[in-house]
């Protein structure tokens, strides 16, 4: 992970302020207030800082929590990892593994399927809307 040589400023001038908060500054949006959180549109999420591919939209849940919810990341390498006990709480934190950039918290509450029926990870990644560009496949 790395910042890809970009100044704070550099990331101010390529960012919406919101955008600037939650990625860098490891923000977070209110619930139900983000743009992807009930979309059902097609497509490749990606982080809106550096455009690497997150999740897929096959993937998206409802999980009744107000962000966008994800079972699991386009591969195992695309996202990482880290402990974050800020708030009093244990949490694992959810980067992307390109720029750096934060986009939420990953839970062990998911679905153990997914409404076709077909299996998946357990995990819900709650990701903040304002971390992600969706690529439409319409």
């Amino acid at each position: 992970m790395d910042n890809l040589n970009k100044t704070e400023d550099d990331w101010k001038r390529e960012l919406s302020p919101e955008q600037y908060r939650i990625l860098r500054e490891k923000g977070t949006e209110p619930a139900f207030s983000g743009v992807y959180h009930d979309s059902k549109e097609k497509g490749v999420y990606r982080c809106a800082g550096c455009g690497q591919e997150l999740f897929l939209s096959d993937t998206k849940f409802d999980s009744g929590t107000g962000w966008p919810s994800f079972t699991k990341p386009v591969s195992d390498d695309s996202v990482a990892t880290e402990s974050d006990n800020s708030f009093f709480m244990k949490r694992t934190e959810v980067l992307c593994s390109k720029c750096g950039g934060h986009l939420g918290h990953v839970f062990d509450d998911g679905p153990k399927k997914m409404p076709d029926g077909n299996p998946t990870t357990g995990k819900r990644f709650c990701i903040n809307s304002g971390a992600l560009k969706l690529d439409s496949k319409e």
